[in-house]
């Protein structure tokens, strides 16, 4: 019976000694903090998704102003969300045909409604590919305004502005532009 009672005893401080083991480990590991990045979807990044239509165009050399316009507009986080979109994004240079001093003054903060409206002009909620575009067809934008698809041939224009090359994303799709398209 005296070696009954040393066993159970011995087996009870072996697993008492094996559970605050796992307890410690547990309360250590817990007590690590782990920060959470701030700013909303355009900021995450990760190493295995496809970047989302704003962290594409952020990386494109020849799209620096149209990503300075989302951000000045508040845009960002809006693009980068689930989706889908459709982006016609015009270049550097289509907003260099404008008149001078035009995207400095939409870049004010005063003139946010209207960068808003110019922007929104340029983006369709949904996903529209250029295999299924018809000539004629009309598509309500986020503006409230329409742009017209024509067909040339193999080319496609979205309001007279040729769509020169098509990105798809992960939330959309961005059709790359000569031109900004003004509401009408």
């Amino acid at each position: 019976m005296k070696n009954s009672i040393k066993t159970l005893l011995l087996a009870s401080l072996l697993i008492t000694f094996g559970c605050k083991q796992g307890e410690e480990t547990t309360s250590e590991s817990t007590s690590e903090t782990t920060e959470i990045p701030s700013g909303g979807q355009e900021n995450v990044v990760d190493a295995t998704s496809n970047p989302n239509i704003v962290q594409t165009a952020a990386g494109s050399k020849d799209h620096t102003t149209l990503v300075t316009a989302v951000k000045a507009a508040g845009l960002a986080t809006s693009l980068s969300n689930a989706g889908p979109f459709t982006v016609f994004a015009p270049t550097n240079a289509a907003f260099d045909k404008l008149p001078a001093g035009t995207v400095e003054g939409l870049l004010k903060p005063d003139k946010k409604g209207d960068l808003e409206n110019i922007l929104g002009y340029h983006t369709y909620v949904g996903s529209l590919k250029v295999e299924y575009m018809q000539d004629g067809q009309e598509f309500d934008m986020v503006y409230g305004g329409k742009v017209k698809i024509t067909k040339q041939g193999e080319k496609t224009f979205v309001n007279g502005s040729e769509i020169v090359a098509t990105i798809e994303t992960s939330n959309g799709i961005i059709h790359v532009i000569g031109d900004v398209l003004l509401p009408k």
